[in-house]
């Protein structure tokens, strides 16, 4: 996204903010709540309009494009709050996305394979499920679309330690297999910097600073994120 200003009604959250995902690799905004962190993915993925700048997906201008068309064209997106079908079953979440897809099977396994801990839980309704394996579920749901571009939004919120470190393992794992790019949003500094190879801090809608993942100093992200 180049440039780009967000808001609602007549006012503007985010202002002006460039972020660039590079092919295969991995990206994290970081911001406190109010940042305007959920408002710019709400943008990149179709849901709010942008009253400037551009949206680009490989290359593609997808600015006034819908969000199902985006869709098409190799985005998924993750929204906050371990999301799923709380009725049907684990397996069942995972299958109403891969009917009708070629190789649905396969696809269903390939991502039961990222997170292997769902296998035991196929036949447990969604709804039954711990924070951190509803996490887990809606990622995989999300990849048996076969995405060229992840949105991940605040994906630890609210779980445990050992299941974040699953889900940072996961996340790394896909990108070193190629063909997939992955925008994380985070307000945990420190698994944000170690999954991503690039950082950006947000902070009242506008980028404070930004720098390489895994040397990035946790006090400096924090002192940006406070600004």
């Amino acid at each position: 996204m180049s440039d780009v200003e967000v808001g609602y009604g007549r006012t503007s959250v985010i202002h002006g903010v460039t972020i660039e995902v590079p092919p295969d690799g991995v990206v994290a905004v970081m911001g406190h709540n109010g940042a305007g962190k959920t408002t710019l993915l709400r943008a990149a993925v179709g849901l709010l309009p942008t009253r400037s700048g551009r949206i680009l997906l490989d290359g593609e201008d997808v600015t006034g494009t819908a969000p199902h068309k985006r869709v098409r064209r190799g985005l998924a997106y993750v929204p906050q709050g371990q999301q799923s079908f709380g009725q049907m079953t684990t397996m069942e979440n995972l299958q109403v996305v891969a009917d009708g897809r070629t190789g649905g099977g396969a696809l269903v396994d390939e991502a039961l394979d990222l997170f292997p801990a769902l296998r035991s839980l196929l036949g447990r309704r969604a709804g039954l499920l711990s924070g951190g394996q509803r996490q887990q579920l809606a990622i995989a749901r999300a990849l048996i679309t076969r995405p060229r571009m992840l949105i991940l939004d605040e994906p630890t919120e609210g779980i445990q330690p050992s299941v974040v470190a699953e889900i940072e393992q996961a996340i790394l794992d896909l990108t070193r297999r190629g063909g997939l790019s992955v925008l994380l949003v985070e307000q945990h500094v420190g698994f944000a910097l170690d999954a991503a190879g690039h950082y950006y801090v947000l902070a009242s809608g506008r980028v404070t600073a930004e720098g390489t993942g895994g040397t990035g100093s946790v006090t400096d992200v924090r002192s940006a994120m406070a600004i």
